[in-house]
This record gives C-alpha cells, sequence and structure tokens, in this order.
C-alpha cells in the first residue's frame, strides 16, 4: 500500500464491513470474505496493492474477531486485510492475533487527535495521546513484524495541525505504514479538507504517507475526498452504498467509476504524470456488488442512487428516448454492463409506448398506441404509482389482442 501511494497511485481503504457496523448493519464473516475476494479481483493480481479491506473490530466480542480471521486467512492475496483497533496494548495484541500470519496484513489503531477527543477518549490531552502511540506501534511490530501498523488520527479536522505533523512524522519512523486523518463527524467543506491536507503534507517528513477518512454529514464526503486528492492523498476511505456512522462516508462505488470511467478526467485531477492504478479496474463488477451489499445489509438501492442505482440507464420521456445519449453521462452498458431500459410511467410519449409494446412482443397501430398511452397514465394517476410494471401493461395488451404474429402465422 505504502509502494502504490508514495508513486502516485489510488489506494481504497474500504470501510463497509467495519465502519458499516457502526450504520447498523453486519455482515457475515462468509459475505465479508466474499466482497473482499470480489472487490480485490477487480484489480486482478494487484488487488492487495490497491484495497485495504478493514475486515472489522476484533475487540467487539468472539465472534467479531472469528470473522476478522476469517477473512484474513479466506481473502489472503486478494486484498490486504486490516483489523482495526483502540489505543490499548490489549486491544492491538488482539487485532495483530487476528490477521498474523496472512499476506499483507495490517492493524489500524485509533488514537484521539483533537483535545476533545482526546479528553474523551484518554482522558489526557491530544499530545500525549499521540505520544503513547509510538509505543503501541512498537508493541505491534514487536508481536510480529510482517503485520504493518497504520495510526488513525480520530478528530483531525478540529486538531492542531502542526502537532498532527509532528507526531506523524515520529510514528512513521517508528514503524507506522500510513496516518490516517479522520474528519470524525464528518464536518469539513472541501476547502477544510484541503486546508487540513495541505498544511499536514506540508509539515511531515517525506517518509510519512497520509490517508482520508472523511464522513459524509454534510453531503461533502465524496467533494472532499476529491480536494484530498489534489492536496496529493492517494489513500482513500470509502465503503459500500456509503456505509458508516450516522450518514455514512463516500461510496466506493462512486468514487471508484468516478476515477476509473474516463481517464482524460482523472488525469485532469490527479495529474497526468502517472496512472492511477498498477491496474486499471473492471468496472461492470459495480452494480453487482452493490446489489449484493444491499441484500446482505438491508440498505436499499433507490432510483436516485448514483452509478448503481435502479434509476441508471433507465429512460421514461419521449426526447430521452429519441436521443439517450444527451440525457446521460456515460453509457451504461459499455462501462457498467447495465443494459438501457425503457419504463412506462406517467410521462410516457407514444414512441415510448410503442417501443414497451414492441419489447413485449405487441405491435400498435396509431389508434391502439394513443389508447395506451392513455391507460397508462390513467393508471398511473389512479393508483399513486409513476411505473407500469411491465407484467401490468403486458395483461392490458393481450386484452387489445395485439400480439406480434411469428412466420408460421401464430402469435409471439
Amino acid at each position: 500500500m505504502r509502494e502504490s501511494a508514495r508513486a502516485g497511485l489510488v489506494v481504497l481503504w474500504e470501510e463497509s464491513a467495519r465502519d458499516g457496523a457502526q450504520a447498523k448493519t453486519l455482515m457475515s464473516a462468509a459475505f465479508r470474505v466474499r466482497l473482499a475476494r470480489e472487490q480485490g479481483r477487480m484489480f486482478g493480481a494487484d488487488g492487495p496493492r490497491h484495497v485495504v479491506f478493514a475486515a472489522g473490530f476484533p475487540a467487539v466480542c468472539g465472534e467479531e474477531y472469528e470473522a476478522v480471521r476469517r477473512v484474513a486467512v479466506e481473502a489472503e492475496g486478494a486484498v490486504s486485510v486490516a483489523a482495526v483497533c483502540r489505543a490499548k496494548t490489549a486491544d492491538v495484541r488482539q487485532a495483530v492475533a487476528a490477521v498474523r500470519g496472512t499476506a499483507h496484513a495490517r492493524v489500524m489503531v485509533v488514537v484521539p487527535a483533537s483535545e476533545a477527543m482526546a479528553h474523551t477518549m484518554t482522558h489526557r490531552p491530544a499530545a500525549e495521546a499521540l505520544s503513547a502511540a509510538a509505543d503501541l506501534v512498537k508493541a505491534a511490530r514487536d508481536l510480529d513484524e510482517r503485520v504493518a501498523v497504520d495510526l488513525c488520527f480520530a478528530d483531525a479536522s478540529r486538531a492542531d495541525h502542526g502537532l498532527m505533523a509532528a507526531h506523524a512524522s515520529v510514528l512513521t519512523a517508528a514503524g507506522a505504514g500510513t496516518v490516517v486523518l479522520a474528519d470524525t463527524v464528518g464536518t469539513q467543506l472541501p476547502f477544510d479538507a484541503e486546508r487540513l491536507f495541505s498544511r499536514v503534507r506540508a509539515a511531515v517528513d517525506p517518509e510519512v504517507v497520509l490517508a482520508a477518512h472523511l464522513h459524509n454529514d454534510l453531503g461533502l464526503g465524496l467533494a472532499n475526498n476529491l480536494a484530498a486528492l489534489r492536496t496529493g492523498v492517494r489513500v482513500l476511505a470509502t465503503s459500500w452504498l456509503g456505509l458508516a456512522e450516522r450518514s455514512g462516508m463516500a461510496a466506493t462505488e462512486q468514487l471508484l467509476f468516478l476515477l476509473a470511467h474516463d481517464p482524460a478526467r482523472a488525469a485532469e485531477l490527479l495529474g497526468a504524470e502517472t496512472p492511477p492504478w498498477w491496474t486499471t479496474p473492471s468496472l461492470t463488477g459495480l452494480p453487482r456488488l452493490a446489489a449484493a451489499v444491499s441484500a446482505e445489509t438491508g440498505v436499499p438501492l433507490t432510483v436516485t442512487t448514483p452509478i448503481v442505482g435502479t434509476g441508471v440507464g433507465t429512460i421514461s420521456t419521449g426526447t430521452p428516448f429519441v436521443h439517450p445519449e444527451l440525457f446521460q453521462p456515460f453509457d451504461p452498458e459499455s462501462l457498467l454492463g447495465t443494459t438501457p431500459t425503457v419504463v412506462l410511467t406517467q410521462l410516457a410519449s407514444l414512441r415510448v409506448v410503442t417501443a414497451v409494446a414492441a419489447r413485449l412482443g405487441h405491435t400498435l397501430d396509431q389508434a391502439q398506441a394513443a389508447a395506451a398511452l392513455g391507460w397508462v397514465k390513467a393508471r398511473a394517476y389512479r393508483t399513486n404509482q409513476a411505473v407500469v410494471p411491465d407484467t401490468v401493461f403486458a395483461a392490458y395488451l393481450d386484452g387489445l389482442g395485439t400480439r406480434t404474429p411469428t412466420p408460421d402465422g401464430a402469435t409471439a
């Protein structure tokens, strides 16, 4: 991961299994393994260089510990697996035990960085809490030097920039792999995020690799990640469907698509010196994986969910039906494997009704199309439901006797 970030390549720190639990969701151990494997395989053999999968928080309970251990063992080689823990020696030992002996293993220790958070979490000043983290890094490295140790500076958005920079340098010298700056309560605006990462990056030792963990409470998680990218940060915490505490964080599928679907635009954001990937990720799996996360957690995909929602690739009105390329920002079929679909709603036109009828095996003349259009609109308003399901429309058409004849004289 350090190699990727220092080379200017993007690393996703996947939080849907760990921070997603604070969104009142729970992924089974088997599903965590599946998600980690499939997310890593989007990058081929370079999965461990592009994805850190935060498998869980072992200190929660025995079942959580076993889930993290299972991900570490069974997703080995597909991603870099991380266990997350508090800044306590016992927790660090437990986290190391959960991942040790597996390739690309990591632990992330959460340390308070702001004065308010430090007094709440550790009952001492921030400088003392950050200083104590060096002993935890050493303890983890002594347990197993093959397990990388990362530090998450909680509430970094309200912490002293100089203090964090000084301790990030000390901790990196002590053996820390990455220092994560967290907007724990999601209060930042994009210019706040850019200022935070610019100031800390300017003051740290060149060996320090910074990461961003930015919450979405003001709806700006994605924008703040882009601001961090503009400062040179390349490790970004995201979560499938944006699952995380309170309002979540930037959605994995959105940030990944944004950076991968249009290389020219990515170059404008990241700089044209290097591509953002060792292996360019395949995006066609995004809708399928998002749907799987939705099914596992019970968090619905809506018609307005970007990239993977049920509205992507759908057309319901006349002008978009005639010129769909003018009304969509990308080709959903070529990039995502999402086949465009014409949907009947109260906004349908004669062309839309005729096209849907043809898809269902019916040929309509002008009078039949006009009658069908009136029926569609009336039904939508009568039921107060915009979409008229294909099955309902097909039953109406069967009553008209408009089935398209087949070559042998039967009806399709």
